[in-house]
């Protein structure tokens, strides 16, 4: 049995076509009428049906420790809250949810909060990715509205990408650029990164921006098109204001082509290159992501950049528009229903026409009247005991917020921490006094909105195990042990986004670009067909909207949009003698957030399996480090342990890390733990792509690769990393300090002494025990870091019992196969069988595919293989040659 649904990672949003067999998901691929992907799926896409096993799921309620019924639970959330709303008033409640939810649980918990506690402190963690974005669009188009779509990649002629590793976080969207070119190669591609991240093997001109200049860079592409006859003089009279004071503050702040390039770090000629192009190019598409917005000036770099386009007039047009490329899969959805604590629903604001026009939809009886606490301001306001009641949804701040330590001191401060979760061990989860077990992908039934205000519904294929409910069932029953059942007596999630639908609607008279009140009649079995459609959808738009904005209405209250004057402004934190590289932080490739999903499946780490740390050659040779070591990164707030990658994609001075790690898979992996938390000041988004840090070797006496059968926690200090494998698990391990005796620390850290082991006189030992006859862990001690290939070893547990012969291998054979990083996920393709093809002749990626598959699957792989192509052919030149 088949079934459609949609993907619950990034904000592209793909069809995903699911096989059920006896309630599990067996299989997924891309379902091939989804107009987001058309059947294409990247690798995390691809393994979703591994992660959807019920092991290392939150099965039962939680209070205070115990387990207990559903009825006690909802009756321990519903008194806690109300006495704290009867003692400290609505103001010391809040909740923070997530771009995970459906907009069916964003739409209820928002309600409730909002109109019916009467605490508008609801923030969300699309507070981290997408808050500038939203500013920046309400700043120029009067409504946070994105005025294209995924159609104008295919036609475009200029596609710039700022801030974006397209290739690796929207990789569905990067192979329709792929596609784009391989049909029009005249298609000229740009990207804007300080990095030269795998997008870049696409792009006929990459400009390695000085991390936070990007204000500078659009200031002086406007001053360059005001000065070069490139303006839409009829565009800019007839709807836009501001324009004059724009382009002088432009001009104040970049003054020549010089200062551009100093500003930038980015040469003369590139700049003008890009200014060329962009002038001469009316098909441009500009595409932005976490780069623009994780600053402490990101809403001014979204400005700055959609200025240009409006000076042109290349808004709402075909293959021409400002894109914001939405971190996950709901993000707009939370938007659409008032998630952020600066909103209200249905795209409006904290004026008084607004309150009392919800307030009257609603007929809420507390409703608030001003913003709330945002993301790292309600965790500060939490830490000061403001907040007695906090309520967490379906994500990790401890981990994705920047300066943990305040984040774990504000969870351990506050009176009751509530959190809805699926998974059974995360690191918030820790700090929960009341925890209440969530369904999730697979299981939960609404709708999502992605990038391209498209609507899709995800569906609910299988039941969820345990007592997991779903959150909008939850948040309702709390709503009626408070009261409030006329306002929460919803039956099904139908009903809840028909609700939506018309508040979307109500006393609109088209001033709000969001209206889909023509959903808002549906039936229970239309809302299960509904197909994916883009709003606005409503009375003059039955069938949706590709573009907003085409026809020079927007949404301010002049009907113009308005240009903002930009200044360029360096990042809050910046290198120091004391903290001397800049730090540059990220997403990679195979693994989503904090991985409490893409956790779960062993795949996702083949392609990168531990924290790491990318260092330009030179800086790696000055602090002696060789591609493979250990360094540690560490400034005031605290240190991270990584594998040292050395890359000349990376600037010098500068290092980048990964943001997914946390204390369920390393022990000093912890990315935000070097952030402080700098926020902008009109998005109160946080810094989160730039720190300063400094930079050491990790000075390991011992280096160590253990494989165990199961999934025990284990208390291990040094650095350590978990690896989920087929049949163990793995943990790569190095300390400063030598134990005294082996045999005790494994009987400390293992349970148990080894039942065989051998040392050989350079310093290795190998020890493995067993369950009775069954394998139970292998350790293998080097004083050198390891690259053993563990595959087969792993191999050996899904055994009942080993041969007399294979425990005589396992015990006496060296490390073994060298391990070589895994490029194609899909089909376990290595970096060294890849070489290995090139060196035999195959020096196109299609002959790669051909020969090997690598590339044949999802297609995230692509950029990497035509990397290596171009290493390998060159080293082959040079070898040739020097024959």
């Amino acid at each position: 049995m088949k079934q459609n649904t949609t993907c619950p990672y990034c904000g592209v949003g793909c069809g995903v076509t699911a096989e059920l067999s006896d309630q599990r998901i067996i299989a997924v691929s891309g379902d091939s009428q989804h107009p987001a992907n058309f059947g294409r799926l990247c690798i995390k896409g691809s393994t979703l049906h591994e992660t959807t096993q019920t092991e290392q799921r939150l099965l039962l309620p939680r209070v205070d420790g115990q387990n207990v019924h559903w009825s006690d639970a909802i009756k321990a959330v519903s008194s806690r809250i109300r006495h704290s709303l009867e003692n400290h008033g609505p103001g010391s409640i809040a909740m923070y949810l997530s771009g995970q939810l459906l907009t069916e649980d964003y739409y209820v918990a928002n309600k409730l909060m909002k109109g019916f506690l009467g605490s508008s402190h609801v923030d969300t963690n699309s507070r981290l990715c997408m808050a500038s974005t939203v500013a920046g669009h309400k700043r120029a188009f009067g409504s946070d509205s994105v005025p294209g779509c995924y159609e104008d990649i295919e036609l475009a002629d200029l596609i710039i990408l700022v801030g974006s590793n397209a290739a690796w976080n929207h990789p569905i969207l990067f192979q329709r650029i792929q596609a784009t070119k391989i049909q029009r190669p005249q298609v000229k591609v740009v990207v804007i990164d300080p990095r030269a991240t795998a997008t870049c093997e696409l792009a006929d001109l990459h400009l390695a921006i000085k991390p936070g200049s990007d204000v500078a860079l659009f200031n002086a592409l406007l001053v360059h098109l005001s000065h070069s006859g490139a303006l839409d003089q009829p565009f800019i009279d007839q709807h836009t204001e501001g324009f004059k004071r724009a382009v002088a503050i432009a001009h104040q702040d970049i003054p020549d082509l010089k200062t551009a390039a100093t500003l930038t770090d980015v040469p003369l000629a590139d700049l003008d290159t890009f200014f060329d192009w962009f002038t001469k190019t009316p098909r441009t598409l500009t595409l932005f992501s976490q780069g623009v917005n994780q600053s402490s000036s990101g809403t001014d770099k979204v400005n700055s950049l959609i200025n240009c386009h409006l000076a042109t007039g290349r808004i709402g047009k075909p293959g021409s528009s400002p894109f914001s490329l939405t971190g996950q899969p709901n993000a707009m959805g939370g938007r659409e229903v008032g998630g952020l604590a600066n909103q209200l629903a249905a795209h409006m604001e904290f004026s008084p026409e607004a309150i009392n026009r919800v307030q009257d939809f609603w007929n809420a009886p507390s409703m608030a009247q001003q913003p709330g606490h945002k993301a790292l301001d309600l965790f500060q306001a939490i830490d000061r005991g403001e907040i007695k009641v906090l309520w967490i949804m379906a994500t990790n701040p401890l981990v994705s917020l920047p300066n943990t330590a305040l984040i774990r001191r504000a969870l351990k401060r506050c009176d009751c921490v509530i959190v809805s979760e699926a998974m059974s061990e995360t690191d918030t989860l820790t700090f929960a006094d009341i925890q209440l077990p969530s369904s999730t992908w697979g299981e939960k039934n609404g709708t999502v909105t992605n990038s391209e205000r498209r609507i899709s519904r995800q569906k609910g294929l299988i039941k969820a195990p345990g007592e997991a409910r779903h959150d909008w069932e939850i948040i309702c029953d709390v709503a009626k042990a408070l009261g409030f059942e006329e306002g929460f007596n919803f039956t099904h999630p139908a009903q809840v986004f028909a609700e939506h639908a018309a508040l979307s609607g109500f006393e609109n008279h088209g001033q709000r670009s969001f209206d889909i009140s023509g959903l808002s009649h549906l039936s229970q079995q239309e809302y299960d067909q509904l197909q994916p459609v883009q709003w606005p959808i409503n009375q003059q738009f039955p069938y949706g909207r590709k573009r907003l904005f085409d026809d020079g209405q927007f949404s301010t209250p002049s009907g113009r949009a308005q240009f903002i004057a930009t200044e360029t402004k360096a990042p809050k934190t910046l290198p120091s003698a004391q903290w001397p590289y800049q730090l540059n932080t990220g997403r990679i490739r195979d693994q989503w957030h904090t991985m409490t999903r893409t956790g779960r499946a062993a795949r996702l780490f083949n392609h990168r399996a531990e924290p790491f740390l990318d260092l330009h050659p030179e800086d790696a040779k000055h602090h002696n480090l060789y591609d493979q070591d250990l360094a540690e990164l560490s400034n005031h707030q605290g240190r991270y342990i990584g594998r040292v990658r050395i890359s000349a994609a990376q600037r010098k001075g500068e290092v980048f890390i990964p943001m997914h790690w946390n204390q369920q898979f390393s022990g000093d992996g912890y990315c935000n733990a070097l952030l402080e938390g700098f926020c902008d000041p009109v998005s109160g988004q946080p810094e989160s792509k730039q720190g300063a840090v400094a930079l050491r070797a990790y000075p390991a006496q011992w280096h160590a690769q253990l494989l165990i059968k199961d999934h025990t926690e284990l208390s291990l200090r040094g650095y350590w990393t978990k690896i989920p494998m087929r049949h163990s698990t793995q943990f790569l391990l190095a300390d400063t300090e030598q134990p005294n005796s082996w045999m005790e620390w494994c009987r400390q850290h293992l349970g148990q002494a080894p039942d065989s082991w051998v040392q050989t006189s350079s310093g290795e030992m190998r020890a493995m025990a067993f369950d009775q006859d069954r394998l139970h862990w292998v350790l293998l001690i080097s004083p050198s870091p390891i690259q053993s290939d563990p595959t087969s070893v792993d191999m050996l547990f899904s055994k009942p019992a080993l041969t007399p012969a294979q425990r005589n291998r396992l015990l006496n054979s060296q490390q073994g196969a060298q391990a070589t990083q895994i490029i194609c996920s899909c089909h376990q393709v290595t970096e060294a069988s890849i070489k290995a093809a090139i060196e035999k002749g195959c020096h196109t990626v299609d002959s790669l595919k051909e020969k090997l598959a690598c590339g044949t699957g999802c297609g995230s792989c692509i950029p990497e293989l035509s990397s290596l192509l171009a290493e390998e052919i060159v080293t082959l030149k040079i070898e040739e040659q020097s024959v």
